[in-house]
């Protein structure tokens, strides 16, 4: 009696281990611009079956990380200098209206969240290669999503914070890229030094010092990837 209730519910969950393998490989650039997913090879590269990963793709067409293309299947989301740019300007717009609101709703347990926040996120950056590329660390990356998210999170607006946390999905696919192929410890230190200022500036309530450093801190990554788009890293 409770057979199809629970094939229904294992279907679901390797939809959903299909889903996490893939967009984690899509934002890491093990899965590349443009490549072609053939569901037959994803099920195989992954020991999933073919229903729920089709299932896991119409999921990541709709995030914006998969493109389905009439007649000739699904493919990972293309880059472009454009649209990074777009992405960028609003991320810059939404994020410091957003960081605006918070500031405004601080308290004393926002600001001791975004202290450890911050140093989990410094002392993971401390232990990662001088010269890391593929070796870019899925808990750098969480941890820099969680400082990110945190600066925004008592923004008062879910819809807004759902926003900005898919943005930020997307920034990852260039950044990773971008380590994958031409690693910088220069460029790393240097958002290192403007996460702290970033922080100081919360700290301080200083929601104009904040935001300035919000968007420039996201133009010096645009700047920094510009010339490696644009010369396409494969």
């Amino acid at each position: 009696m409770n057979a199809p209730h629970k094939l229904t519910s294992d279907t679901k969950n390797l939809s959903e281990q299909a889903h996490e393998n893939i967009r984690r490989d899509i934002l890491s650039g093990e899965l590349f611009p443009g490549d072609k997913l053939q569901i037959e090879a994803i099920s195989e590269r992954y020991g999933i079956g073919i229903a729920p990963v089709r299932e896991a793709l119409n999921r990541l067409s709709s995030e914006g990380l998969v493109e389905r293309k009439s007649q000739r299947g699904f493919f990972v989301t293309e880059i472009s200098i454009t649209a990074l740019e777009e992405l960028v300007k609003t991320r810059i717009w939404l994020e410091t209206l957003a960081l605006r609101e918070a500031i405004q709703n601080a308290t004393e347990e926002w600001e001791e969240q975004l202290v450890l926040a911050y140093h989990r996120l410094a002392r993971t950056n401390r232990r990662m290669p001088p010269e890391a590329g593929r070796d870019l660390s899925e808990e750098w990356e969480l941890c820099h999503k969680e400082f990110h998210m945190l600066l925004l999170d008592r923004c008062g607006s879910g819809w807004l914070l759902g926003f900005c946390s898919t943005m930020m999905d997307q920034a990852v696919r260039y950044r990773s890229l971008s380590m994958n192929v031409h690693p910088s410890l220069l460029r790393r230190e240097g958002a290192a030094a403007e996460h702290e200022a970033l922080l100081n500036a919360v700290i301080d309530r200083d929601a104009d010092r904040a935001c300035h450093l919000l968007a420039e801190h996201y133009t010096v990554t645009l700047e920094g990837l510009r010339a490696l788009i644009v010369n396409d890293p494969r």
